[in-house]
């Protein structure tokens, strides 16, 4: 069996390229959404499609072709998988929508008194819809079976 690119790795070259075009679909939607180019987009959290959820999807689907879904490391990375989905749509979410309210409160205040308690916005971008969960898992499991030839090789 060949090596893979990534630490040798063909596993981790497929969750890498799921990573990649997850964060790259957030860059050209910027484009036509913000009518800029945002590179900052391919490292930042939050939108469609969930990273997170293609890189442990993909993860989870390699593993399973490799090694096969009977095998103790592709429970592991499937309940790793379920744990990380759950909680970009859950706990990521819901921290985000509170910085939200918080950079509102914040604002208001300021108006108010005129006096800043913050300097910067927090970060309302962390986590995700169900939906761009959905996604990005569904473009993980994908990504894998596109490169079963390359993983199986």
């Amino acid at each position: 069996m060949e090596k893979g690119i990534i630490l040798g790795n063909r596993i981790l070259d497929v969750v890498f390229i799921a990573w990649f075009i997850a964060q790259f679909y957030k860059v050209i939607t910027t484009i036509f959404i913000d009518r800029k180019l945002n590179m900052k987009r391919i490292f930042e959290t939050g939108g469609m499609p969930s990273s997170h959820s293609s890189t442990m999807a993909s993860l989870s689907t390699a593993i399973g072709l490799a090694h096969g879904t009977q095998s103790t490391i592709f429970a592991i990375s499937f309940v790793l998988a379920g744990v990380v989905m759950y909680d970009a749509a859950g706990i990521r979410r819901a921290a985000g929508k509170h910085a939200g309210l918080l950079n509102t409160l914040l604002d208001r205040f300021a108006a108010k008194v005129g006096e800043k308690l913050h300097d910067e916005k927090l970060k309302e971008l962390l986590g995700h819809s169900p939906l761009e969960v959905l996604v990005g898992a569904i473009l993980g499991v994908v990504v894998a079976f596109v490169f079963k030839g390359y993983i199986q090789a």
